[in-house]
């Protein structure tokens, strides 16, 4: 039986007497993404919180790779992170710092080799699409050029799992495309795993009907069809804090539900 490879299981979570999140539970296995849209204040960002241990819930159980990690200490923590990567709202760089040292801020912190982490840094801002920036300041960026080297930084340490917090909120729809092409990127040719946390439903669709495929040294786009259709990403709905919709887009555009036809309209 194949175990997945993030679980949350029962989370209860109380922010003063609110329950913002009130017995979720959902399952995440390997080269799979979650998508979670919800009405604001629904918990969706909590989610992400939650999963990186930077909030414990107050019931429920969390496993990563199989390790229960709310009951973890912030030391025990840290090797869990290392199979997370998180790419915030906000891309959260360090202005002091240049494209080189933001990304490769974690390999410098655990004293890797200067010349692995030029390889490595190298590596992963030519996925992104911005090796010719490395030696760039913050300041020189756009706003999608940030946000790509903020996916970069989370890839440093080649994570199993990535959380995305609203990844292209503020982007213009060219560029938001882009960073919807790498996240796809990620889940299909690389296999990595994802929560993809959202309210742009624009966004979310991409990424639960387009997949990538790796031919000719060239990753290309393609819409499933009546022949081919992704099966490796699901829809998530939060509403007051518990999941009223999980599946599939094919099922959520259908649903009778009046609640879900308002908040897709």
């Amino acid at each position: 039986m194949i175990e997945p490879i993030l679980e949350v299981k029962d989370v209860v979570k109380f922010y003063e007497d609110k329950a913002v999140l009130n017995g979720v539970s959902f399952r995440v296995f390997k080269g799979a993404t979650k998508i979670i849209i919800g009405a604001s204040g629904s918990g969706k960002s909590t989610i992400l919180k939650l999963i990186m241990g930077l909030d414990r819930p107050d019931e429920g159980t969390i496993l990563v790779d199989g390790e229960d990690i709310t009951k973890l200490d912030e030391q025990q923590l840290a090797h869990v992170r290392k199979k997370i990567g998180m790419v915030f709202q906000e891309s959260a760089l360090f202005d002091s710092l240049t494209v080189r040292e933001n990304v490769g801020f974690r390999l410098y912190e655990e004293g890797v080799d200067e010349e692995e982490i030029d390889r490595k840094v190298r590596e992963v801002l030519g996925f992104v699409g911005l090796e010719d920036a490395i030696d760039k300041w913050p300041s020189e960026l756009s706003g999608g050029m940030k946000r790509r080297v903020a996916l970069a930084r989370a890839l440093i340490t080649e994570p199993q799992i990535m959380l995305y917090d609203e990844p292209t909120a503020g982007l213009d729809p060219i560029t938001s495309r882009k960073i919807n092409e790498l996240i796809i990127a990620l889940r299909d040719i690389k296999s990595v795993t994802g929560v993809f946390v959202t309210h742009r439903m624009r966004d979310a669709f991409t990424l639960a009907t387009e997949y990538a495929t790796n031919g000719d040294h060239e990753i290309k786009f393609r819409t499933e069809d009546n022949f081919l259709c992704i099966a490796n990403t699901r829809f998530l709905l939060l509403r007051d804090g518990k999941i009223i919709f999980e599946g599939p887009d094919e099922v959520l555009r259908k649903s009778e539900d009046e609640y879900i036809k308002r908040f897709l309209a």
